[in-house]
């Protein structure tokens, strides 16, 4: 298949799938998350045992694209809602991923970009690689991601992370366990490429099972979950307070909340 967004190569039973917007600085726009989902479908289809996920150039993922940005507080709610169920599409197919996925980490991480980061099974984070949730300083919700972010810190972690927004840093984000391990300054790839090889030493099958078996223990609630995420995802969008957020972070000025 070809891609406009993404690079995927397949190199024995490792297949790498780059973000490749360097320009944009990986940002997600409605074809990348659309590429995603269809590269992971033929990851999935294909003899590769083990999946890493990388951006070029910088960043790893930036959040959504400017241009994506702009367009949505012009959108109806139905628009917004299909808007937001694609996104928990995007990522219950990575957390849920039936082969392992190992993001490779090489910058920032940032809103969607750090969703992406850290569902993965393992997550490699480069020294200067930032991580945020944050989407309340722009009068948005981080509601899709906060389904399973609570799950992988506990609700006081993940209390701070949402509500603040801040940026992190990779050694908080590996004392937080969102980090697999930190890589050395330029072996980013290379170690990805070593922990990728390493799981091609144990039985696939236990693996495939393993996954399986992990993802079923949290099934029960997960669909529940996430509607309830994709509603209050659309919602924010009608107020007030998301379309000044969306105004000042593309005018490049500080909003004037209103509390609406």
């Amino acid at each position: 298949m070809s891609y406009s967004t993404l690079l995927l190569k397949f190199d024995g039973a490792v297949a790498t799938l780059t973000l490749n917007r360097p320009d944009k600085r990986n940002a997600l726009s409605a074809t990348l998350i659309a590429e995603l989902l269809r590269a992971l479908d033929e990851i999935e289809a294909s003899r590769a045992q083990i999946a890493i996920l990388t951006g070029a150039g910088k960043a790893f993922c930036a959040g959504m694209d400017l241009e994506m940005l702009q367009g949505l507080a012009a959108r109806t709610h139905a628009e917004n809602l299909e808007d937001s169920r694609q996104m928990a599409r995007m990522f219950r197919r990575i957390y849920e991923f039936p082969k392992p996925l190992l993001a490779a980490v090489n910058g920032a991480a940032v809103a969607g970009g750090c969703g992406i980061a850290t569902l993965c099974d393992f997550t490699l984070a480069a020294p200067e690689a930032k991580f945020g949730y944050t989407e309340v300083k722009i009068g948005f919700i981080p509601a899709i991601v906060s389904v399973f972010l609570l799950r992988m810190t506990g609700e006081k972690r993940a209390r701070d992370l949402l509500l603040t927004g801040r940026l992190f840093d990779a050694p908080e984000a590996h004392a937080l366990g969102l980090v697999t391990e930190i890589v050395p300054a330029g072996k980013l790839m290379v170690r990805a490429q070593e922990f990728a090889k390493s799981l091609l030493g144990v039985s696939p099958t236990s693996l495939l099972r393993t996954k399986k078996l992990l993802r079923d223990f949290y099934a029960a609630g997960l669909d529940h979950q996430l509607a309830l995420a994709v509603e209050a995802n659309a919602a924010i969008r009608a107020t007030a307070d998301f379309k000044e957020g969306l105004a000042s972070f593309l005018e490049k000025r500080p909003p004037r909340w209103s509390g609406q």
